[in-house]
């Protein structure tokens, strides 16, 4: 009766049984489906808008668009949303969430615009042996590993 078929379904079967102890957990109870309270969440993340705005009144309005100068107040504004969030029963970014943080920046980042980037190629100089190098070190690497392969047959 010890054929590989028999331990092959022996091994299906312990899969099973090992999927079944992770699904439920080792204490064997279902876990309950935990409800985001939107409303709950909504209300309070305002708190986190006014103290993020009250703390950024400490900043030059000019100075908005450098985050070292306000990087602290920033990282208290998102803890406090995603503190908000979690004891709302909410995961962290959620939509609403995002919205309420998009509103905040457009707020005071709107006029923090990034300067596009205008990417060149580098001189004729640099560029040629930039690319030669790794093509001529393929090509010597091949050569090399089918000398050596074939001068060890040589060998043998």
């Amino acid at each position: 009766m010890e054929t590989p078929a028999f331990w092959l379904v022996q091994l299906f079967l312990c899969l099973l049984w090992v999927n079944h102890v992770m699904t439920l957990g080792l204490g064997g109870a279902r876990h309950q489906a935990i409800v985001c309270n939107e409303s709950l969440m909504l209300e309070k993340l305002p708190t986190c808008g006014k103290s993020f705005e009250e703390m950024m009144k400490k900043v030059d309005s000019k100075k908005w668009c450098n985050l070292t100068e306000f990087i602290m107040y920033y990282d208290n504004f998102t803890q406090c949303t995603e503190h908000e969030a979690n004891n709302a029963s909410c995961f962290w970014p959620n939509p609403l969430a995002e919205h309420f943080i998009t509103g905040i920046h457009k707020q005071f980042f709107s006029n923090c615009t990034s300067e596009e980037v205008h990417w060149e190629d580098p001189p004729d100089e640099i560029l040629i042996p930039l690319i030669l190098i790794p093509v001529l070190l393929t090509g010597a690497m091949i050569t090399l590993v089918v000398w050596c392969s074939k001068r060890s047959d040589i060998l043998v």
